[in-house]
């Protein structure tokens, strides 16, 4: 089975974490995120994989090579200019087989494609899109079908006056099974949207949907989520192969000192060091060369690579980026994110989402938001 995956955009909702680098090669807990997508589709008969690039493609070539650490052939393609979702289907078009998968490349799930594989093929669909349950539908689009999984129309994020009549609220989940005739319906060289054009012109037409209602599914766009995505993995919420790395909740690979607690669920990774007195966990990740100094507290957060947390300081629900520091006795709290290589001195308090950009200085005391 083939996949195209569109990963065009400039992850602007994520940066700083995305300043410099594109959101499908962000690391995720342990790797890059775009790894558990594949990961995921190869579980389910993936093994031809389209990347549709835009933002630094050569960068996300680099990181994830030839596809074969994933066990997939990855294929790189970049549009000359953004095209929209079905613009950047169309340009693909040389490379698609007769029937693929295509799936935005910013969620992380555990859907069970194959099953929606196997309704495309019982109802002889064009198009399937996969669809997963929310209880509010207001930041979405509803899909609306049939019994039989005939799409019959779309609401874009009703409104509670728009919801009568309407017993469960299933959304897009941004994975779709397709035949190739649906690429006749997108004109070449120009900007179109699969959601908005072709999908409303499906409709009666072999638009069919497929709902997976006990799968896992997030959008990781911001850093919100980035953190809830990672709570919920170490947590066992979502299937990943990171399950694979814990032994009771644990995956200690640095040096932890004695007097030092590390509380599952927690990854330490090889070259990190954890000094007697400081508290890691639960939910926390700390990357490779990365520190945690005496009596200092990192919980439910993610410290990257090479990134540095100072004695006496504390980080929770927050994000710092590889080769980032935090001084003594500062507070970065309440899904702030401190940018790659960032130093934030001793003494200030950085939560309510504060974004510090990469490279940037915040010298000691200066800051208390």
């Amino acid at each position: 089975m083939q996949a195209v995956i569109l990963v065009g955009g400039e992850g602007t909702r994520l940066r700083p974490l995305t300043s410099g680098i594109p959101k499908p090669i962000v690391t995720f807990v342990d790797r890059p995120f775009m790894a558990y997508m594949l990961q995921w589709l190869r579980g389910h008969g993936v093994d031809d994989v389209v990347m549709a690039c835009g933002f630094l493609p050569d960068a996300v070539q680099a990181a994830l090579g030839d596809g074969s650490d994933y066990g997939v052939r990855l294929t790189y393609l970049q549009e000359p200019e953004p095209r929209g979702t079905a613009g950047a289907l169309k340009f693909a078009q040389d490379h698609l087989q007769e029937r693929f998968l295509m799936l935005n490349g910013d969620v992380l799930t555990d859907v069970d494609v194959s099953a929606q594989i196997a309704q495309h093929e019982r109802t002889g669909a064009t198009a399937t899109l996969g669809l997963v349950p929310v209880t509010d539908p207001s930041a979405y689009g509803l899909v609306l079908t049939q019994d039989d999984g005939a799409v019959t129309g779309f609401l874009e994020k009703p409104g509670p006056d728009q919801l009568g009549g309407i017993d469960e609220y299933l959304i897009s989940a941004g994975i779709y099974v397709l035949e190739r005739s649906v690429l006749d319906m997108i004109e070449p060289d120009q900007n179109v949207s699969i959601e908005t054009q072709v999908w409303p012109a499906l409709v009666g037409n072999g638009l069919y949907a497929s709902a997976d209602r006990s799968a896992y599914w997030l959008d990781i766009g911001t850093p919100q989520r980035y953190l809830q995505g990672t709570s919920d993995i170490l947590a066992g919420n979502v299937t990943t192969q990171v399950l694979d790395r814990l032994t009771d909740g644990l995956a200690v690979a640095g040096d932890v000192a004695d007097g030092a607690t590390v509380i599952a669920p927690a990854i330490v990774e090889a070259g990190a060091a954890v000094a007697a007195g400081a508290t890691v966990g639960p939910g926390a990740v700390i990357g490779a060369g990365a520190s945690v100094a005496a009596g200092a507290t990192v919980e439910r957060s993610i410290v990257l690579d090479g990134a540095s947390v100072a004695a006496d300081a504390v980080v929770r629900d927050a994000i710092v980026a590889p080769r980032a520091t935090v001084g003594e006795r500062t507070v970065v709290e309440q899904e702030a994110v401190l940018g790659e290589g960032t130093t934030v001195g001793a003494d200030n308090v950085l939560s309510r989402g504060v974004k510090i950009f990469p490279g940037a200085t915040v010298g000691d005391g200066a800051v208390r938001f």
